[in-house]
């Protein structure tokens, strides 16, 4: 199978943030409340799904590629993506990071947000690093691809399944309604019964309660978690 870059949703254009999902929804869930925030602001954001889900969803692939349709216009995204990996097979691959070096020399985001790799899903673990070898990959003059050279300015890590060791905090307060609609758009994943501690109606309710825990920490009520591996530039004017 040859990995194929399909715009789902808007118009590929250069992008200030784009979110890589392993999956449908895992965008929403992790880092929802900040892409829209960004949105509002009047940011280009884009969200490149890697794999349809096919193996581990309750809906078939043209159900669940409405279903990000329907989120990304409650989310004001510019752009939404699908790569067309095989679920349950995402690993740091020449091909695979291949073809995500050339989708990043596509949208030429900004910044990227990836799945944290302390997660029990291989799916995530597997993006974390494939996304590693593609931002190095995508900024080669040489490298065998497409396009010209593109290099990332930065890269921030959401929480997945996990606890991560959170050293950026985003007040989401604001978008609480909109990040719930986003999330439930994926009804074929939440609507119906139990099937693990992400796929469950309870869904909502299970990531508000962290969204709780990180915002008390900047006393607000809600906040999204990421960490940085890298140290951020800080403009001590600006505090």
């Amino acid at each position: 199978m040859t990995p194929t870059l399909q715009t789902v949703y808007g118009e590929a254009q250069p992008l200030d943030w784009l979110c890589l999902a392993p999956h449908p929804d895992d965008a929403e869930i992790g880092a929802g409340g900040t892409l829209i925030r960004l949105a509002q602001a009047g940011k280009a954001v884009g969200i490149l799904e890697l794999t349809r889900g096919e193996k581990g969803t309750q809906g078939p692939p043209a159900e669940r590629q409405a279903e990000c349709v329907a989120a990304a216009h409650l989310m004001g995204l510019s752009w939404r993506g699908q790569l067309g990996l095989p679920d349950g097979e995402l690993a740091d691959t020449p091909p695979f990071a291949h073809a995500l070096a050339a989708a990043l020399r596509t949208v030429r985001p900004r910044v990227l947000v990836v799945p944290h790799w302390r997660d029990r899903h291989p799916d995530h673990v597997g993006t974390y690093h494939l996304a590693k070898r593609a931002i190095h990959l995508a900024a080669l003059k040489k490298a065998d691809l497409g396009g010209e050279p593109w290099r990332v300015q930065r890269t921030l890590l959401y929480q997945g399944n996990s606890d991560i060791s959170a050293n950026v905090l985003v007040d989401i307060g604001s978008v609480m309604t909109e990040w719930e609609a986003a999330i439930r758009a994926h009804a074929s994943q939440f609507s119906g019964g139990y099937v693990s501690e992400t796929v469950t109606p309870e869904i909502i309710e299970r990531r508000q309660g962290r969204l709780t825990y990180w915002g008390t920490l900047l006393r607000v009520k809600y906040a999204e978690p990421f960490e940085v591996e890298e140290p951020l530039l800080l403009d001590p004017l600006g505090l």
